[in-house]
């Protein structure tokens, strides 16, 4: 049989029952669509952790206060709540650390912002210049924090731009203007470009004050709640943190590294971890997408057994004038196949229209592939021969005479 033949059976059998064969596709198409659509979800998912996770930074490794935690222990009591941690700590390992450019100490506390009749509970950190640079801090309007205004305890203010939102709404022209934290009058000198992302730990809702000035008025002790250190090149990461380990272990005057009081986080290991458990979501999420063109791949092959019954006495015409059963088998897996591409091609269409709509009308990020698309095209081939084959086997075996006789 040769190919453009091959291709009208194939086209003539499909259109002799639109119906039938419109919801056989259906079954393919919401597989299909489905699996891209979740797949999409995840990856999107999976780029948007990364990306805030990295923004925080570049090569940056963390110091926290509080005892290391063993599987099934409780997190850290809170960010700052334990005091292990010194100004004392942040100079050393700047002096005595190779590879390290620049260290931020903060100290940071939960206070009430008040401005004219207006006012907002937000995260107060203060800390040092470097921080906008280990931090990628950009400024929206005005200026970060300076060394000179932290020598100087100086009274003043960098806003996020959702507190100076909550503060002064929509008017971005308060640089000068006044706050009061703690009780305490602070003059604004910034707003700080906004980042995404809302709560606590996000710039977008801090308020930043030099690091003197909040021990001073604010915080009231001499300890650190963080050190935030960036390392000038990835591949020193790894080395810095276990030197930057072995020495708070030895300013602390521990011995033993299971009872040291402080924890130090690797941006690259929290970006592996949040990779790991994403990838683990985007998995589940296909996985259980698929289940429906596992349905849909039923549903091709009960349709073709039945055109196979119903064409049986055509099956034995086609046998009788000469066709082989090579040739039925050819057909009728053709037509299978046929089914899934035009399914596969379509669902392709819908998956892309859902992530489309998911990530402009339901604020989630989602990310189509190429490689998720090939997966659907590769999956639905498989689909159409796996369970075209049996139809089509079947076909090819019927005896000629029978078929005739076949009412």
């Amino acid at each position: 049989m040769i190919i453009s033949d091959l291709f009208f059976e194939v086209k003539t059998a499909i259109l002799s029952n639109k119906a039938r064969s419109g919801l056989t596709v259906l079954g393919i198409i919401i597989g299909i669509g489905s699996v891209i659509a979740m797949v999409a979800i995840g990856k999107g998912a999976q780029t948007s952790i990364e990306e805030s996770i990295r923004s925080i930074g570049s090569n940056l490794i963390m110091v926290r206060p509080g005892v290391s935690h063993g599987p099934g222990s409780p997190i850290n009591e809170g960010r700052g709540s334990a005091q292990t941690l010194s100004q004392e700590d942040a100079e050393a390992v700047m002096q005595r650390i190779n590879g390290i450019k620049n260290v931020a100490p903060e100290n940071s506390g939960n206070f009430q912002i008040v401005a004219e009749s207006n006012n907002t509970n937000t995260n107060v950190t203060g800390t040092v210049q470097a921080y906008a640079e280990i931090k990628n801090i950009e400024m929206s309007v005005g200026s970060f924090l300076t060394d000179q205004q932290n020598k100087k305890l100086s009274k003043v203010a960098v806003l996020g731009p959702n507190v100076a939102e909550d503060l002064f709404g929509e008017n971005l022209e308060i640089i000068g203007r006044k706050i009061r934290i703690n009780g305490i009058n602070f003059s604004i000198i910034g707003i700080t470009v906004a980042k995404g992302g809302t709560g606590f730990g996000s710039s977008d809702d801090a308020v930043y004050v030099p690091l003197e000035t909040a021990r001073q008025y604010l915080i009231g002790d001499d300890h650190i709640s963080m050190i935030n250190i960036q390392v000038e090149e990835q591949g020193l990461m790894d080395v810095a943190q276990g030197q930057i380990e072995a020495l708070l272990l030895e300013r602390h005057g521990i011995t033993d590294t299971n009872e040291a009081d402080f924890n130090l986080m690797n941006q690259a290991d929290i970006v592996e971890t949040a990779s790991t458990v994403t990838g683990t979501f985007t998995t589940l999420l296909g996985a259980v997408a698929g289940i429906s063109l596992l349905v849909g791949g039923i549903g091709i092959m009960n349709m073709m057994l039945t055109t196979v019954t119903e064409r049986t006495r055509e099956i034995g015409l086609r046998k009788a004038i000469g066709a082989t059963s090579q040739d039925i088998s050819k057909q009728f897996l053709s037509e299978a196949v046929a089914l899934t591409f035009i399914g596969g091609t379509l669902g392709v269409i819908l998956g892309w229209l859902i992530s489309f709509i998911i990530k402009n009308y339901a604020g989630l990020e989602t990310e189509v592939t190429f490689s998720a698309i090939g997966l659907a095209f590769g999956v639905s081939a498989l689909i159409g021969i796996i369970f075209g084959y049996y139809p089509a086997r079947r076909a090819s075996k019927l005896n000629p005479i029978q078929a005739l006789r076949y009412e």
